[in-house]
């Protein structure tokens, strides 16, 4: 079985008043080679009338950002003139590429109704060759999402990218990143085999499992070796997963803010392109 190199707990980062973990980068780890950050907002209620998410316009560049709406959704709109409100159970994937600018706030329902919310935001790194490709952006509902059923049953999720047995992803990606959310009954159990060379991104969203032999709890990243293809995990009570392997790029990685390029000189233009606003334009 796969080693366990180290489980990351994830630190509790409030913005404003949405509840927000972060599980990386921390004091412990900076990144998973391609999966650069991860932050865990809610579970929690909004009542009527409450001001929504609060992420209003602001420019990316040389990465992507993978979007699960566990529970209630956000309203999605970019500079290149994508638009879409994607509600519980569906999942956004921007590649920000040369530049955009996108704001992610609540759908005036949610507003004004409230409701539960729950959602989870994963940076992807782009490779040097793939940095200033041309901004992209899709919304996909849960209906539109391939489902996957294992263990009788027991085991149930959406395969968001690449593959998980042989069922293909939603999206279709530059960089052949598996992605999957699972949901686990008590006591289920699945057996996975990795390639050796990559990298595994498993994040606990809720309950707790034993994976190889070790216990993870909820809000808590294990960080694998690179040395054996095979994973068992047992969910010891009913639990949710965040689960992705890929390929690591092996590139130098610079971020700063919400650019992050291969070098400082990149970074320097990416701030210059944007205040040109050669990011594009910003019309509410």
């Amino acid at each position: 079985m796969r080693s366990i190199k180290k489980v990351h707990k994830a630190e509790y980062r409030p913005i404003a008043d949405l509840i927000t973990y972060s599980p990386m980068p921390t004091g412990s780890i900076q990144m998973i080679d391609p999966f650069l950050f991860l932050n865990h907002h809610g579970p929690q209620k909004y009542p009527p009338n409450n001001n929504g998410l609060p992420f209003g316009p602001h420019p990316h560049r040389g990465m992507e950002t993978v979007t699960f709406i566990l529970e209630g959704d956000i309203a999605h709109k970019d500079s290149g003139g994508h638009k879409s409100v994607i509600e519980s159970g569906g999942v956004q994937w921007m590649t920000a590429g040369s530049g955009l600018i996108h704001a992610e706030v609540s759908s005036e329902e949610f507003k004004k109704e409230g409701g539960d919310l729950e959602i989870l935001q994963l940076w992807l790194n782009l490779p040097a060759k793939y940095k200033m490709t041309k901004p992209q952006y899709l919304g996909f509902q849960k209906d539109q999402i391939p489902t996957i059923s294992l263990d009788d049953g027991k085991i149930t999720g959406q395969v968001v990218s690449g593959k998980l047995k042989e069922v293909a992803g939603a999206f279709d990606t530059f960089t052949n990143i598996n992605l999957a959310t699972l949901k686990f009954e008590k006591e289920a159990k699945l057996e996975l085999s990795v390639p050796i060379e990559h990298n595994i991104f498993f994040y606990v969203i809720n309950g707790e499992f034993d994976v190889n032999e070790n216990q993870v709890k909820a809000l808590n990243l294990v960080e694998f070796n690179n040395d054996d293809e095979q994973l068992q995990i047992n969910a010891k009570a009913g639990s949710t997963l965040l689960f992705g392997h890929a390929q690591p790029f092996d590139e130098p990685v610079i971020a700063r803010g919400p650019f992050v390029m291969n070098s400082l000189d990149e970074i320097d233009q990416a701030y210059s392109d944007f205040q040109a606003g050669k990011m594009g334009e910003w019309n509410e």
